[in-house]
């Protein structure tokens, strides 16, 4: 178990009280890093009469995801469920511009609308003080419809979240960021369920040939593949087993991001759209 600092203490401790102070909770349950840190210690801190977990379920949330969301719920003993979203057939949603993600947690508020009325819960969501930087208009989306972020709240960066959860023994403590699907598409990409499953196939064909923290950015028949900059070597000593999986998944083009992967990379094009 690893040893926090004091600071990092103090903001489990105000994270616990601000969802005593919230309760009941329902966490919208990605599986990732920071909404199981958030589910796991609303679970260990309200108990599961009064904190629930629910995974969004769409063509945007890869199938390996929605399977890890489960497995966590079982080996933490969450009350989960799943729901479905329906932003797929949302226009404004398809049509991917700059506020995609404000059209999908939309989608996310309405679906879980009436868990809320039987619980008389808040959504809480896992975003932490680092993400406020970035293009996020799901946020804004989430907090019109009276969704609370607990995380920032108590100001808990990324890297809060990350030695938080190893100190709790969470395993998802260096799981690796996965945002949707859809975020592989540039903006102005209509999203359509083939390119979401073009990426998730070839996502997961990488993840089988041992990369886990990945990208499959989508540009029509070219597929550009970001790795972290010390698993570039790695990836061209495998080219050949790369190139066949990423055309079995129908991209005619296999290309190699030399800058390495970044999240949220595709943001910077946002300017261009202004």
């Amino acid at each position: 178990m690893s040893t926090l600092t004091r600071d990092q203490h103090e903001r489990l401790a105000v994270l616990r009280d601000l969802l005593r102070g919230t309760g009941p909770v329902v966490v919208a349950f990605s599986g990732g890093a920071d909404s199981a840190l958030l589910a796991w210690v609303a679970h260990d801190t309200l108990g599961p009469d009064r904190a629930r977990a629910i995974t969004a379920v769409s063509p945007s949330l890869a199938g390996f995801e929605r399977d890890d969301a489960a497995a966590l719920a079982v080996e933490w003993g969450l009350r989960w469920s799943t729901v479905d979203t329906d932003e797929m057939v949302d226009a404004a949603y398809q049509r991917n511009d700059a506020d995609r993600c404000y059209h999908c947690k939309d989608a996310l508020m309405r679906a879980l609308a009436p868990v809320l009325d039987d619980d008389g819960a808040t959504v809480v969501l896992g975003v932490n003080v680092d993400d406020l930087g970035d293009h996020r208009p799901g946020q804004r989306a989430a907090e019109e419809q009276g969704a609370r972020f607990p995380l920032v709240e108590a100001g808990l960066t990324k890297a809060d979240v990350r030695a938080v959860s190893q100190h709790l023994g969470l395993r998802t403590w260096d799981k690796p960021a996965a945002a949707c699907l859809a975020s592989r598409l540039p903006y102005g990409t209509p999203v359509t369920l083939g390119t979401l499953r073009s990426v998730e196939a070839a996502e997961a064909a990488l993840r089988d040939l041992g990369f886990e923290a990945l990208r499959v950015r989508h540009y029509g028949d070219t597929a550009r593949i970001e790795v972290p900059v010390d698993d570039l070597a790695r990836l061209v000593a495998v080219r050949d087993e790369v190139v066949a999986a990423v055309r079995r998944a129908g991209y005619r083009y296999v290309t190699l991001d030399l800058e390495g992967l970044r999240s949220g990379n595709l943001n910077a094009a946002l300017a261009d759209l202004a």
